[in-house]
């Protein structure tokens, strides 16, 4: 199913995802880093209550609308006719890829509110690892998106 009056405000729509998607990918990328600093500070200190407020401010300010922002204008795009060919496989790659960002997102969520209790049980050196989640999510995505391998 496409919706018709979509199809002029194509390039409108587009660029609304990607900004979304740009604010969105920001988000993930940092609040894992700055997971990766709070495990340095002892629990209780000014250091730890200042990465509270920044994680909360970061997830519940940007990331959080920027997710919603990105899958409203991606849904826009395909109800758009010609946007997506449901017979090519890149689609499946690329919804992949969407679906690990949103289950990375919201596990970055749980993850500050245990901050938040100081009940955080991973370590500094899990969270250097999963902060590479997103860029493996990207490069699926721009893959499958740009060059359409399949």
């Amino acid at each position: 199913m496409t919706i018709d009056a979509l199809a002029p405000w194509y390039v409108w729509i587009k660029s609304a995802h990607l900004i979304g998607a740009f604010a969105w990918m920001a988000g993930l990328f940092y609040l894992p880093r700055l997971f990766v600093y709070h495990c340095q500070v002892p629990v209780g200190s000014v250091q730890s209550e200042l990465f509270k407020v920044m994680e909360r401010r970061l997830l519940r300010a940007i990331m959080n609308p920027a997710m919603i922002w990105v899958w409203t204008f991606g849904v826009l795009l395909v109800l758009t006719p010609g946007v997506v060919d449901w017979k090519a496989g890149w689609w499946h790659g690329k919804m992949l890829g969407l679906l690990a960002m949103t289950w990375f997102h919201h596990d970055l969520g749980l993850a500050r509110k245990a901050f938040e209790r100081d009940a955080n049980t991973r370590s500094e050196r899990t969270w250097r690892m999963l902060n590479e989640v997103p860029t493996l999510a990207l490069i699926l995505i721009v893959v499958m998106v740009i060059a359409k391998p399949f």
